[in-house]
């Protein structure tokens, strides 16, 4: 049973293992199948175990966190959560990225696709048309996006959880915001622009852009903040209103999705068919640093994430010059 599980540092030292997925073996969910208990998993009932609550009208305090040694090694483990929420919710990155792929290394080495030939029906002892898949040119360097999170225990003790949850959540989407930064940056490398018809951005401007990429579908645009401004502003877009009113997107009438990257400069829009564009590698998931967060309780919290992008069909991935 839950209640009976030594809560112990040592829980976040297992190779290849979270602290969930630990105490998931230990707990395991379909124990609680058909019980009161069905909805929560491993991590949240040790929560209730120690009758913490971390939001609502009952919402207890930091502090009640640390009224033992075993419930203070629950800490980390809410804070990496409260970081991923909020990296999850800022992230554009669901509606890119194709495949993802987890490695060891510093450095990695995607794959590419090189056509050749036409799409023609092919004559009786003809050359086939070929479709080559090659290790990249060159490997990418995995990056490093980390954030500090200096406050002391005593400044944080009698505020409420759900207070301090929205602060790591904040502190998750600005970690979140540099590796968008990151993934816009990738897509956008060696494409040449489309430009304008004129000297603004029009409708019709969208329309060729979404045209241009004859070969794939423009699943998606990511757009600055003031460009998508002058693109919902378009007498067109009024009749995608309840699309947004329904999902929370906002897709043009041709339905690609437009999301809001102010991250992206001004000058350009990046569209992209998120089903074969870009490959993202984690080289670690998001690290907290535990031993910190149990021995010094809260003086210091630092998180971190390994992260890289490799594009995988250079076709898949235009760019509109917006100005």
């Amino acid at each position: 049973m839950y209640k009976d599980i030594k809560l112990e540092k040592g829980l976040y030292n297992i190779t290849g293992k979270s602290f969930t997925r630990v105490l998931s073996e230990m707990d395991p969910d379909e124990n609680y199948k058909n019980t009161e208990l069905a909805g929560l998993d491993a991590f949240e009932r040790q929560l209730k175990r120690f009758d913490i609550k971390v939001q609502g009208e009952h919402c207890d305090r930091v502090e009640k966190f640390f009224l033992s040694t075993e419930s203070a090694v629950l800490f980390p483990e809410f804070v990496r959560r409260c970081i991923k929420e909020g990296m999850d919710k800022a992230s554009i990155l669901s509606e890119v990225v194709a495949a993802t792929t987890l490695t060891d290394e510093i450095t990695y080495r995607g794959l590419t696709i090189v056509k050749s030939g036409t799409d023609n029906a092919v004559a009786e002892g003809a050359s086939l048309p070929s479709t080559n898949v090659r290790l990249a040119a060159s490997g990418i360097n995995l990056s490093k996006f980390a954030r500090k999170l200096s406050c002391t225990y005593e400044s944080i003790r009698k505020h409420r959880i759900e207070t301090f949850a929205v602060i790591l959540r904040d502190l998750g989407a600005q970690i979140s915001r540099a590796v968008n930064k990151q993934a816009a940056t990738v897509l956008s490398a060696g494409v040449s622009p489309v430009e304008l018809s004129g000297e603004s951005l029009t409708y019709a401007d969208l329309a060729d852009f979404w045209a241009s990429m004859d070969a794939y579908d423009m699943t998606t645009m990511l757009c600055s903040p003031a460009d998508m401004a002058k693109i919902l502003a378009f007498e067109e877009m009024k009749y995608c209103v309840s699309d947004y009113m329904t999902s929370g997107m906002v897709k043009t009438p041709y339905g690609v999705t437009l999301v809001k990257c102010p991250e992206l400069e001004d000058s350009i829009a990046i569209g992209v068919d998120k089903n074969c564009a870009l490959e993202m590698i984690y080289g670690t998931d998001i690290i907290v640093d535990f031993d910190k967060l149990i021995s010094t309780q809260c003086d210091e919290i630092a998180c971190s994430i390994t992260v890289g992008f490799s594009k995988i069909a250079s076709g898949a991935t235009a760019v509109l010059a917006t100005v």
